[in-house]
Formats: structure tokens, C-alpha cells, sequence
């Protein structure tokens, strides 16, 4: 089976086409846009042929609990989650449609980041609110990131050589968004995002966690309207807001002020108080991924926030850090493994699309 995979980021867009398993084609693009997906998907299929699934990935599906057919009806109930996840939902649906209107005649289906939370135990997915609010179990958390998830999950396993229900581990997704998920017996129990991806430690452009008695006070200064607060959260927040870049922490490496090491050294801070809190959801700790763009990319500064993380027993190698690829960067004997491993949610993308078409298939015994 080829499946293509799309991958809709806030500037750019992933595309990858799968053929039985394995990647023959991979091209990122600049798109941010309907006009601009639209070209991209073309370039894609101009180039790779058509394929016999498309599968896209989405932040947010409410309360799916895997991959579904997109139809129509389905797109615009995935839109009004929006403003759940404005950087990513809306270049998604967009996305969805551009591969609908150009392959009518091949199943696109949407994947989610929030399904792999979607069996949160009660106690760390409700929130302290009135009854009258949560009854209808939709102001809850619902965790992101799920697809980096599972992928890390699987890695882990594969390099420990132990089985995926066997470990109690933490992930650390840390790229442009940053979320820390505990998972015991394969599934999620704790991630630090929440109703949004807002919530938890301090990323490229978003806050992370804020005191909501201080954005109540914002607001009731009248300095900012709802839709300002809102933007400066997300876009104008994090690593941005603090050192006045566009929050790539390339950047701030690169401007070495005192602006930057000050930024870094809250984002450092509120990555390990985010991981220490997750791990509390677990009876014991056997492993510790990091994954992402800033830990493929920038292993030096992993090598820092877990040296503040040695309560937890965790501990790096600088020669371990220093190599690439998927590896564990903890040294041989760790009372736990670190491990680094590449963010590959097309795989967990192509791998959703090939087992839900199979199910769909006449004669098939689940």
C-alpha cells in the first residue's frame, strides 16, 4: 500500500509518501496557507504518483479515539476546533480539503494528536471547575502530541529491547511546542498540555502555564481585548517574548545576551519542574525519551536540563550526546536510560491510515 503523509506545521508543510512500510519520498515545504498546500500536494503527486491513501495529521480531534474518514461533515466539526489549536488546526483542514478536491476518488483520513490521551485516567484529565461546566466532559484535558507519542513509545522499546507494555517511561516532545507525557502499559496517564496546547512548559511562541488569576487581571486593566491576549499567547509569548526573537532557539542561542540566557534559563526550569511533575503518575520510572526538532537538533541543551533532573536519577553522556540518530545518551549502567530519538509521526501517520483501511476491509475478523 502507498499511503502519502501530510504533516501541516505553522509555516511549513511535511509531506512523505510510504510504500509498504518504508519511505521512497520526503520534501518539506513552505506553505501556510490553502493556495499554498494546494501547490504543495500537487508537487507531491507530480512527483511521487498517486497514492492509495492520503493521511494527514491533525492536533486536535476532540475525543476520537483513532484515525477516521474525512468526509465533509467531519472537516467542519475538526474546524470548530480551531480555536483550540489556532497555529495547526485550520492549515490541517485545509490540507484535508486541498487532498479531497484533488484525489476524489482515494480515502483521506485524518490522525490525531489528542487520541493517544484519550483514555487519560479521570483524576489527570478533569479540571477543578463546577460541575455545571464539565458535566458534558468537553472542558477537560485532552493532551497533544500523541502521534510523537507513540512513535517514541515504539523507538524506545525497539532500542531497550523490552516490550512496549512492559515500560513506565516519560516523553519529552521538545520542538516548537514542548509537552511531557508519562506512559505505563503503552498508554497515556499524565501529559503536562491540556484543554489547549498552551498549557505546560514554556515553548518557542507560547507561554506555557500562567498563573489564570494574572491573565484575568490583563484583562480587567482593559490593555488587551480577548482576541490580543489570545495572540500574544500563543504567538508572542514563550522564548519570543522574552528575548524579542522569533522564539527559533537557534536564535536565541545565537544572540547570547543576557536577555537569552535569562529565557533559557526559565525555559530549562519549567521543562525539568514539567517533567518531575509527570513523573508522579508513574509507580516507577525505566526510561526517558526526549524527541522533537530542539532534541534531534540541539542534544548539548537536553544534556542541561537533565543535569538538573538528577533526583529523578537521570544522567547524561557527553560523548553519547554529542553522536546522532536514535540512541540512548545516558551512560552504560544509568539507574535510568535517556534516550533521544527523532520525531517520525508520518510513520505513526502511514501505520494509522494501513490499519484502518484494513479493518475496512469486507471479511476482516478484529
Amino acid at each position: 500500500m502507498r499511503v502519502l503523509t501530510l504533516n501541516p506545521g505553522s509555516s511549513t508543510l511535511k509531506a512523505a509518501m510510504h510504500e509498504d512500510g518504508a519511505v521512497v519520498a520526503a520534501e518539506t515545504w513552505e506553505a501556510a496557507d490553502a493556495t499554498a498546500d494546494e501547490e504543495a500536494v500537487s508537487r507531491a503527486l507530480g512527483s511521487w504518483g498517486v497514492p492509495d491513501a492520503v493521511s494527514v495529521r491533525f492536533v486536535h480531534g476532540g475525543s476520537r479515539p483513532g484515525p477516521v474518514l474525512l468526509d465533509e461533515p467531519v472537516l467542519c466539526e475538526l474546524a470548530r476546533l480551531s480555536p483550540l489549536a489556532p497555529l495547526h488546526q485550520p492549515l490541517s483542514v485545509d490540507v484535508a480539503r486541498v487532498a479531497r478536491a484533488l484525489l476524489p476518488d482515494v480515502p483521506v483520513i485524518g490522525c490525531f494528536d489528542t487520541s493517544f490521551h484519550a483514555g487519560l485516567p479521570e483524576p489527570a484529565a478533569r479540571y477543578a471547575l463546577p460541575r455545571s461546566w464539565t458535566s458534558q466532559n468537553r472542558l477537560r484535558r485532552y493532551g497533544f502530541h500523541g502521534l510523537s507519542c507513540r512513535h517514541a513509545l515504539r523507538r524506545a522499546a525497539e532500542l531497550l529491547r523490552r516490550p512496549e507494555r512492559g515500560m513506565s517511561l516519560l516523553v519529552a516532545h521538545v520542538g516548537a511546542g514542548v509537552s511531557v507525557t508519562a506512559i505505563r502499559e503503552g498508554a497515556s496517564t499524565d501529559t503536562s498540555m491540556g484543554f489547549t496546547a498552551l498549557e505546560g512548559a514554556v515553548m518557542a511562541t507560547r507561554s506555557g502555564s500562567v498563573d489564570p488569576g494574572l491573565l484575568l487581571h490583563v484583562l480587567a486593566t482593559g490593555q488587551v481585548t480577548l482576541p490580543e491576549l489570545e495572540h500574544a499567547l500563543y504567538r508572542e509569548s514563550g522564548l519570543a517574548g522574552m528575548t524579542g526573537t522569533s522564539g527559533d532557539l537557534r536564535q536565541v542561542l545565537a544572540a547570547g545576551d543576557h536577555a537569552a540566557a535569562g529565557a533559557l534559563e526559565v525555559y530549562r526550569h519549567r521543562l525539568r519542574r514539567e517533567i518531575g511533575a509527570v513523573a508522579m503518575s508513574l509507580d516507577r520510572l525505566d526510561a526517558v525519551v526526549f524527541t522533537g526538532g530542539v532534541a534531534e537538533h540541539q542534544p548539548a541543551l537536553i544534556g542541561e536540563v537533565v543535569a538538573g533532573c538528577g533526583l529523578l536519577g537521570l544522567t547524561t553522556d557527553p560523548a553519547r550526546l554529542a553522536t546522532a540518530g536514535d540512541r540512548v545518551v545516558s551512560p552504560d549502567g544509568a539507574e535510568v536510560p535517556v534516550l533521544i530519538v527523532t520525531a517520525r509521526e508520518d510513520l505513526e501517520l502511514a501505520r494509522a491510515a494501513g490499519g484502518l483501511l484494513s479493518r475496512a476491509q469486507p471479511g476482516h475478523n478484529p
